[in-house]
């Protein structure tokens, strides 16, 4: 019996406002509060809490068979609490089934793997802290941003104790071998490694409305009629997409609904297959392989590489001079500067900047809120000028400030002085 493993993103990014070069160093808030609550308030109806009454539905009507992964960014859960707290509440309903999984990412949905392991470290720990704090689940596996991997990062994600990560399941990485198994990291074999099929995936993800496309119109019965056709000795289907497929790129009008509501109980009846989580294949199934992968890959685009954050002068510049501010971010520990920190690393603010033409960029452009990546590019560097002025600022006002420990050994000195003198007085009283 093949287990088929179905893993949603969830994410939106906070919205930056449009920030001028008049405002650095006079305007510290960078972001659009009216946009981000309109678009959050349209995601929560169009797509999250129809696709989470669904969902919870089927769980229910399948007898608990039925079940679903997630990973949903720090960023969003914040966006959630502050705009449509109700969306949270239905993935809590979700949670309390039993048959739903919290995959950990990093909080700010960002491209820090790349960059900083301690920071990555921090972000994936704090992501998972509040998966818990929300959930009660402790995440046992982990799916990086935008499924970025390469072998390196998969051995800190094992050493921080995950037993899984998901990942694409690229055709220049696997070459013959069949992403349908489970495989495992080059430097830490006991990291499990479940690979995308992107073809399935990207069936729904991508291709469901395109009536050009030669097998439109897909349904539940023709998609059944696929995992059937895959090898015998195949072990799972691994079957990860954003969540934002149902109702926002796939439009309700398209039939996606009718599709969700139809599919699992469609492949459940076939007989041959079960639906289970990255921490129950992991417990079930041995890797066949090890999965070399020396260069970083991604599951976005036909490249599958890091392209559509990093591919261009734009790109670059604007990640190396947010990750120089690192150190200074550390060291002044400043709570409201680490939240402008945690929101400026999402990696959206570098996909807006994205200039090459890339294959999905049709289903993304409408949730990018700028002209040109060039406007991407000029905003997102006047806010990290101003934000890199109040760093500055910072540094100056805690420079004039004189130490705790500074004051405490000024104080013990001048205790240790004043009991120097009054034994001195003690004495001189008893010679008299």
């Amino acid at each position: 019996m093949k287990s088929i493993c179905l893993y949603f993103q969830v994410h939106q990014p906070l919205r930056l406002r449009r920030y001028r070069f008049f405002d650095i160093g006079n305007n510290h808030y960078y972001y659009d509060d009216f946009g981000n609550e309109s678009l959050l308030r349209k995601m929560a109806n169009d797509s999250y809490l129809p696709s989470n009454k669904i969902i919870l539905k089927l769980i229910h009507s399948s007898n608990k068979q039925f079940k679903v992964s997630f990973s949903i960014s720090g960023v969003l859960l914040d966006l959630l609490e502050l705009y449509t707290p109700d969306v949270i509440d239905s993935f809590k309903e979700l949670a309390d089934t039993g048959c739903v999984d919290f995959v950990a990412e990093t909080y700010s949905h960002s491209l820090v793997a790349l960059k900083n392991k301690q920071e990555f470290k921090a972000q994936v720990k704090m992501h998972s802290k509040r998966i818990e704090q929300l959930f009660g689940q402790k995440p046992v596996a982990f799916s990086n941003t935008e499924m970025i991997y390469s072998d390196d990062i998969g051995k800190t994600v094992a050493s921080m104790g995950f037993k899984a990560m998901l990942t694409e399941g690229a055709k220049h990485i696997l070459g013959w071998k069949s992403p349908n198994y489970l495989y495992c990291n080059a430097l830490n074999p006991k990291l499990k490694l479940l690979m995308r099929n992107y073809n399935l995936s990207d069936d729904i993800a991508f291709r469901f409305s395109v009536k050009e496309w030669n097998e439109w119109p897909l349904t539940s019965e023709k998609f059944t009629t696929w995992l059937d056709q895959l090898d015998d000795k195949e072990e799972l289907v691994n079957i990860f997409m954003a969540y934002e497929t149902f109702g926002e790129h796939q439009k309700k009008e398209s039939g996606i609904f009718k599709f969700l509501k139809k599919l699992p109980l469609q492949i459940l009846n076939n007989g041959g297959y079960k639906f289970a989580t990255p921490g129950e294949l992991v417990k079930e199934y041995q890797p066949i392989a090890v999965a070399h992968v020396p260069n970083t890959i991604s599951w976005t685009d036909e490249e599958r590489d890091l392209s559509a954050w990093l591919g261009n002068e734009l790109q670059d510049e604007a990640f190396n001079k947010l990750y120089e501010l690192s150190d200074a971010i550390n060291e002044l520990d400043d709570a409201r500067l680490r939240k402008d920190w945690n929101y400026l690393q999402s990696s959206d603010h570098f996909y807006y900047m994205c200039t090459k033409f890339f294959s999905d960029g049709d289903v993304r452009s409408y949730f990018n809120p700028y002209n040109s990546p060039y406007d991407a590019f000029i905003n997102y560097m006047n806010v990290l000028s101003d934000f890199k002025l109040r760093i500055e600022a910072l540094k100056k006002e805690k420079s004039k400030s004189v130490p705790l420990e500074t004051v405490i050994a000024k104080k013990d000195k001048e205790i240790k002085h004043y009991k120097s003198e009054l034994t001195k007085l003690k004495q001189q009283f008893m010679l008299d």
